[in-house]
């Protein structure tokens, strides 16, 4: 019988996973097109492989075992799977038709609806993902400015110009690579002392885990602006999620450019670049920026219904009552148990993160042993709260009914000094983002 969202007697069977996963192997490299999605980030030999459906915050696999879902689909689903709103305008538009051959009216409807609620939309752009308005951002950014360097903080996608700076920069020319650089989030001093008469760029996202500290954003936009760089905003986590304007507008710093794709249009693929408009206007004729699928109607259909939904039922504010209830939940049963000193969990409520720490033990072996335990009582988990709004009270109270027995056999198991013993499969891998080397400074010419 499959595992349902329960106190299961084992750990669940995953074989038509495993089949599926052996099936890919020969003719797939790698097999995921989402890192975060892979097998590398789950316990091999425990986790799933492969998710067959979902509804709400409930996922299903291909063996048939349903779990309660944490990731969200890496966060793209902020209201849920199946949610009827946003299902419903995709079958009135796909009854209409996909793609067309001239612009689409949701294109107007779109925009005229991004325009009024986020606060630097002087101007949009519509695209498919997140690393197509960032690389168009960096790019209209550069004509601008007629500089070159950039400047980054944070994970901002594939292309040359970010992937650069990290350790999977294969296949990028070293004049690209001398033109990018980092800096530490949190450190102004690293951004200035970065900063030249050639960076035409600094792009950021507001927050990942770590808040702002000592008006960190406003002294950066000043920064900028005093050095006559552009500031962009890197949304895909922020934006619609801790604010339907986005972090923009809850921290009350506009940028010169911001980019979204992740949890506006519920799953569907979109992506919005959004600016100053004598910068966007370059867009008309110096600055090529165009797709062919940029105006396909089922996501804009998607994006509009979202968008409207989040407004509607104040889903930020859901997402942050939710969330904080988990957050604190969690750091309160780490402290009872007496193993707050090696995990917690910190972020915004909307979104947060459970780390470990290596004073007890290999953090990735703590981190599967959980995940496992988690996964036997249904809980889809790769240390992410990527809250939702089909996220329910209930739902949460189960969670921390969860974290109270499994942060019990964490404890038992870090005192016997045996979590590696107790793995029932292969560890989870590092997630890939730019997670030190940071300040970064760009070659002098």
């Amino acid at each position: 019988m499959s595992n349902k969202i329960a106190f299961n007697e084992d750990y669940p069977v995953i074989a038509e996973s495993d089949k599926l996963y052996e099936r890919a192997q020969p003719i797939m490299t790698p097999v995921t097109q989402t890192l975060a999605k892979g097998p590398g980030q789950y316990i091999n030999g425990v986790a799933p492989k492969y998710l067959k459906r979902g509804k709400g915050a409930h996922v299903w696999d291909v063996d048939g075992n349903e779990y309660l879902d944490y990731n969200m689909a890496i966060g793209p689903l902020s209201l849920g799977y199946a949610y009827p709103r946003v299902d419903e305008a995709i079958i009135a538009q796909l009854k209409d038709g996909i793609t067309f051959s001239m612009m689409h009216e949701l294109e107007v409807e779109l925009a005229e609806l991004v325009h009024r609620v986020i606060p630097n939309a002087e101007s949009i752009r519509i695209s498919k993902t997140g690393a197509d308005v960032t690389s168009a951002a960096v790019r209209v950014a550069r004509a601008f400015t007629k500089r070159n360097k950039v400047l980054c903080c944070g994970y901002h996608g594939w292309h040359d110009w970010y992937i650069a700076v990290t350790s999977r920069n294969g296949g990028i020319p070293a004049e690209v690579k001398e033109l990018s650089a980092t800096f530490e989030y949190n450190d102004i001093t690293s951004v200035r002392e970065a900063l030249d008469e050639d960076t035409a760029c600094v792009i950021l996202e507001p927050f990942v885990f770590e808040a702002p500290k000592n008006n960190f954003l406003q002294e950066l936009k000043a920064l900028c602006a005093d050095n006559g760089t552009l500031l962009i905003f890197d949304e895909m986590w922020t934006g619609f999620r801790i604010a339907v304007g986005g972090a923009q507008e809850y921290f009350g710093v506009i940028p010169d450019l911001a980019c979204y794709s992740k949890a506006c249009a519920n799953g569907m693929p979109i992506s919005l670049l959004t600016g100053r408009r004598e910068v966007m206007d370059l867009f008309r004729e110096e600055v090529f920026f165009f797709t062919t699928f940029g105006g396909e109607a089922l996501s804009l259909a998607a994006a509009v219904a979202t968008i409207h939904e989040m407004i509607d039922k104040k889903v930020p504010a859901y997402l942050a009552e939710k969330g904080k209830k988990l957050k604190d939940g969690y750091n309160t049963l780490a402290a009872e148990l007496d193993i707050a000193g090696y995990t917690r969990c910190t972020g915004y409520d909307c979104r947060s993160l459970v780390s470990f720490d290596a004073t007890a033990g290999n953090p990735l072996e703590l981190k599967s042993y959980v995940q496992q335990e988690l996964i036997k009582r249904g809980i889809l988990w790769s240390g992410f709260h990527n809250m939702s709004f089909s996220h329910t009270d209930n739902d949460v109270d189960y969670t921390l009914a969860a974290y109270r027995a499994v942060l019990g056999l964490l404890k038992e198991a870090v005192s016997a000094g045996d979590v590696a013993a107790r793995l029932k499969g292969v560890p989870v891998e590092p997630v890939f983002r730019k997670v030190s080397h940071f300040n970064m400074k760009p070659v002098v010419k």
